[in-house]
């Protein structure tokens, strides 16, 4: 534990005697919901000061073991926007100030939409994706430098270079983007991950400033695009400044028996958080335990900090503009305080959205997490989160498009999956996806076959959900982590550094192949786009036969036939099973060749087709 309790009554950055080092949050808005804010202020034995605020009411003032601490709660409800002075004294005199500004909100900045079924996600790692300026790919402030040539180092990537590029997702369909972490992560190795975050209001330098993600999001704005923030509730980084600094003992769970930091790993066990028969010392093994070495697991259960983190996320959601939450590791946090952190948002902004990383492996583990769950009803509980993400489809898409038609094999998997969707309580918000920064590539398992991949990407963008998309697929990027490490599933995306031999960016600058993915997927999610039918259509399917699988979606006005033949023969697909779905329709347009279809007795698949069929009658 020496790391950390060693230096708790120690400031390992000095600052001057009596001087304010740190205010967070460092300002706030007029007529906000959270209107009783928390301000944690730092600095060497200032808990020793007296604290008034000209023109606010002090609601609490509450010391910690750690005399550098201070958090004074001040009440902003009714209360216009102008800047309030802050007084430190002692004796009746005040040593210092800080000006603490509340600021004016945007016009119906409550009432912001949050991404939806609408939408189709991108996400990229930003060290990854392009470099738009290159003056920052290294900084004076931060450890770890830029090394290309290293498949765990720093690449240079930032948030420049996404907005270089934000015409590219357009032209693509993509209407919301999700970057993993910008926020700092000050770790001498892997900080590209972005996960082990050493500040939680401040944008990773090497990636831009605060001001470049307010920028990104109104770049993104101006084209009808959406912003999704990754943000980390679980665990902090170990060189976060206040891990290094600990408010007080119980900020993070430090475990005895653990290393000479009080590390001891978490046990994954996220069954624990559920099960009934589960024992105390697994469920806490779960929860407290650390998800690495490098990151602290955060001790919820703290008031202070539980405020803390509920008033970091509104403060970027209000700050940059933001259009949605997605959280890391959602399930391995302390469920009830997870669940005050989440509902303290959708309370602030009732349209906003928020998918949480639920990564199991049964539909109804999945289901419990979602906001009204039924399942969660039984132990009388309910997240509040409002999106989770298909991890079980996902587990399909790793074997379906290898397999033959089997009882539970093939494309049975997928419709087992959603024979499953009566447990979820909207079934309509979830994220559908076949690979992310944490899985092989899509194209790797299926050895680059682009028909075989054609047919994953006609799954995620026509069934129920919001489709998820991580980049380079488009291109049919390749990556093994397990015969090559995580840089091998998060390469540089071709063209996004100067000097780059390949322009991926552009038509001319791709290759034949990579042309073919990324036509495709153009193609499909310019039509979605404009197709309320694919955003909350009812989903109705058809047990898969002969390595044939047919679905449809369908609304009042509109109706779409998806049929995928998961083999490498020509079929014959009788239609008179699928009546209930056709409606009466006797032809159709496959989306993607343009080519009019003929539906009566039968219908001629070729190997591996993969149609999109909008019904006519």
């Amino acid at each position: 534990m020496k790391l950390f309790l060693s230096s708790l009554f120690f400031c390992v950055t000095l600052a001057v005697f009596g001087q304010v080092e740190r205010v967070e949050p460092p300002f706030w808005w007029a007529g906000m919901q959270q209107s009783d804010v928390q301000i944690l202020c730092y600095g060497k034995d200032i808990s020793q000061f007296d604290v008034s605020v000209n023109g606010l009411n002090i609601t609490e003032v509450q010391k910690t073991t750690n005399p550098n601490y201070l958090f004074v709660t001040v009440a902003t409800k009714n209360v216009s926007e102008g800047t309030y002075v802050l007084h430190f004294q002692k004796k009746g005199k005040t040593k210092f100030t800080y000006d603490f500004e509340l600021k004016e909100r945007r016009t119906a900045s409550e009432a912001r939409q949050g991404f939806d079924a609408s939408d189709a996600m991108y996400l990229l790692m930003p060290d990854r994706f392009a470099n738009g300026d290159p003056t920052n790919d290294s900084t004076k402030n931060t450890v770890e430098k830029v090394d290309r040539a290293n498949n765990g180092g720093r690449h240079g990537g930032d948030i420049q270079g996404i907005i270089n590029q934000l015409d590219y997702l357009e032209d693509l369909g993509f209407t919301a983007l999700w970057s993993t972490p910008l926020l700092e992560d000050n770790e001498p190795s892997y900080s590209y991950h972005t996960y082990a975050q050493s500040d939680y209001y401040k944008i990773d330098p090497r990636y831009g400033t605060n001001e470049d993600y307010k920028q990104l999001a109104s770049e993104m704005h101006k084209r009808d695009m959406k912003l999704v923030m990754d943000y980390v509730t679980n665990h902090w980084g170990s060189k976060h400044w206040m891990i290094q600094d600990l408010p007080t003992t119980d900020w993070i769970h430090i475990w005895k028996d653990g290393d000479a930091n009080g590390f001891k790993r978490s046990n994954y066990r996220m069954t624990t958080q559920y099960d009934p028969n589960a024992s105390e010392v697994d469920a806490e093994g779960c929860m407290n335990g650390w998800f690495d070495t490098t990151m602290p697991d955060m001790n919820q259960k703290n008031p202070l900090l539980l405020q803390y983190m509920i008033q970091n996320a509104i403060w970027w959601i209000e700050y940059a503009d933001l259009d949605g939450f997605r959280v890391d590791t959602y399930s391995y946090n302390d469920k009830e305080a997870i669940a005050i952190w989440t509902k303290e948002i959708m309370k602030e902004y009732p349209n906003f959205n928020i998918v949480g990383e639920v990564w199991m492996h049964s539909p109804a583990e999945i289901a419990f997490w979602q906001k009204d769950s039924k399942i969660g009803a039984i132990q009388d509980f309910n997240s509040g989160l409002p999106s989770v993400m298909d991890f079980t489809l996902h587990d399909a898409f790793m074997q379906m498009f290898k397999e033959t038609q089997g009882w539970d094999t093939g494309l049975q998997r997928a419709y087992d999956n959603f024979s499953n969707d009566f447990l979820y309580s909207d079934i309509d918000n979830i994220l559908v996806f076949a690979g992310n920064h944490d899985t092989n590539r899509i194209a790797q398992i299926y050895g680059n076959d682009f028909d075989k991949i054609k047919q994953v990407f006609t799954m995620i963008f026509t069934v129920r959900g919001i489709p998820q998309f991580y980049y380079g697929d488009e291109l049919g990027m390749m990556g093994d982590k397990e015969a090559n490490g995580d840089g091998d599933i998060r390469k540089d995306f071709p063209g996004g550094w100067t000097g780059d031999i390949q322009n991926a960016f552009t038509e001319e600058g791709r290759t034949a192949s990579q042309n073919q993915y990324h036509s495709f997927v153009k193609k499909v999610l310019n039509w979605r786009k404009e197709k309320e039918v694919m955003h909350t259509g009812k989903f109705l399917q058809y047990i898969p036969m002969d390595d044939v699988y047919v679905y449809f979606r369908y609304n009042a006005s509109e109706r779409v036939m998806v049929v995928l033949n998961n083999s490498e023969e020509e079929k014959t697909l009788s239609l008179n099973r699928f009546a209930e779905g056709l409606h009466g329709a006797t032809s159709g347009t496959d989306i993607v060749s343009e080519e009019k279809i003929t539906l009566q007795n039968s219908m001629q698949l070729a190997p591996r087709a993969a149609l999109i069929i909008e019904l006519t009658k």
